[in-house]
């Protein structure tokens, strides 16, 4: 068990300093033009993937740290940076982070690195659960996953909806209902190849925030994929179905929950790093802008804003590492990951809100970067789990109780 610290070792902090010089140099002078492009910036994905940031290799060295606080400490700078940027170079770590969860050894050093790509041609990886009649609710999955043991292939059919990457991706990792009526205990989760035929992009969401991150529908007709794209393999799967069937219930994780599980702390590193941003043009501004004959963060108005600002700030932080920390050494214990996740992405609309406030009619301006920040912040109350869920998830931990 790794010791819990809040003091970052040498090669952590060599991170942060790395990430943030690219945030503030690469990212943060392009924010404004890709979220009005609202297209996925290859070009800046591009130039991560040089520096060796976009990449399964650092994608693993950092699942791998023992303390679970470099990957929080990464997302930070990057979303610190711009969320629209940020989130489309971690898109595809939702999709590596399915294929370690639920895949073999095997089929992780496959898939995973397939997810990224090198420097010399980007690719990407897309995680799909989510469908137009089940989001929060992903027992009710329609997809469906049909078995066709003359040829080993899995046959899937479906629509899946807010999908990031969706259909721009060159691997697609699908949640699919091997048994209906099993409902979450009888999903498994699949790669769908490049180049795999029936699989398409349906219609591209036009989004309030996050745009320069691709968002789109997937649309699954007839997609074939051999027998060994079932992540985990047939053995386990048929093994855990027969278990649930039995006795009516099965005590193993669904694979959408189990990811999801697994990438609170980072979503609530995301927020973070926009909250973060945010307060500190604020409080620069404030130091700098004169009304009435002095700075306005000498009028208790401003100065209180800024001092509540910080400390939820500090206060998401700190729930952030405890449960990154937490994953890595004994796991969840009562919410310990929505926890995080649903303070830090409430911290980040209330922040942005009272940026866009101190900045008066320049934060309200896209001139200024705290109006994209605002409406960038608000996903994070909504995906990878409504604040509403994380509540439940918290209430369920802490009374042992099925709470509806």
């Amino acid at each position: 068990m790794a010791e819990f610290s809040l003091q970052l070792n040498d090669d952590q902090l060599q991170i942060q300093d790395w990430i943030h010089n690219f945030a503030k140099d690469v990212i943060r002078p392009n924010a404004i033009e890709w979220d009005e492009r609202e297209e996925f910036p290859f070009p800046i994905v591009e130039e991560a993937a040089k520096i060796g940031l976009y990449g399964w290799e650092f994608l693993m060295n950092s699942m791998g740290d023992p303390s679970g606080l470099t990957m929080p400490v990464a997302i930070e700078e990057l979303f610190w940076g711009d969320a629209g940027i940020g989130m489309a170079i971690m898109g595809s770590g939702l999709a590596a982070a399915g294929i370690a969860g639920n895949g073999t050894p095997e089929q992780v050093m496959e898939w995973v690195p397939q997810c990224y790509g090198d420097a010399n041609k980007v690719q990407l990886g897309a995680f799909c659960v989510s469908e137009p009649d089940a989001g929060s609710d992903v027992s009710s999955l329609r997809t469906r996953a049909v078995y066709d043991e003359a040829n080993d292939e899995w046959v899937l059919n479906g629509t899946k909806a807010w999908i990031t990457n969706g259909g721009i991706a060159d691997v697609h990792v699908v949640v699919a209902a091997v048994d209906p009526a099993l409902k979450g205990r009888g999903q498994a989760s699949f790669v769908v190849p490049p180049g795999t035929k029936g699989i398409s992009q349906g219609q591209k969401y036009l989004k309030h925030g996050i745009r320069a991150s691709h968002t789109a529908e997937v649309v699954l007709d007839d997609v074939r994929v051999p027998g060994r794209c079932l992540l985990g393999g047939k053995e386990k799967l048929d093994a855990k179905l027969a278990r649930a069937r039995e006795a009516g219930r099965s005590g193993e994780k669904q694979p959408a929950m189990s990811t999801f599980e697994a990438t609170r702390p980072a979503v609530g590193a995301q927020a973070l790093g926009i909250a973060r941003a945010a307060y500190e043009i604020s409080l620069d501004y404030a130091k700098e802008r004169v009304a009435f004959g002095k700075p306005i963060i000498m009028n208790q108005a401003i100065a209180f804003k800024l001092a509540n600002m910080i400390t939820r700030i500090d206060a998401s932080r700190l729930l952030i590492w405890r449960a990154a920390w937490t994953a890595k050494n004994g796991g969840f214990t009562h919410g310990e990951g929505s926890m995080s996740k649903y303070y830090a992405s409430e911290t980040a609309v209330r922040v942005t809100e009272e940026a866009i406030q101190i900045l008066g009619g320049y934060g309200y301006t896209r001139e200024y970067h705290v109006e994209r920040m605002h409406r960038d912040a608000k996903i994070h109350t909504i995906f990878e789990g409504t604040s509403e869920i994380q509540q439940l998830v918290i209430a369920r931990a802490i009374s042992g109780l099925r709470i509806e």
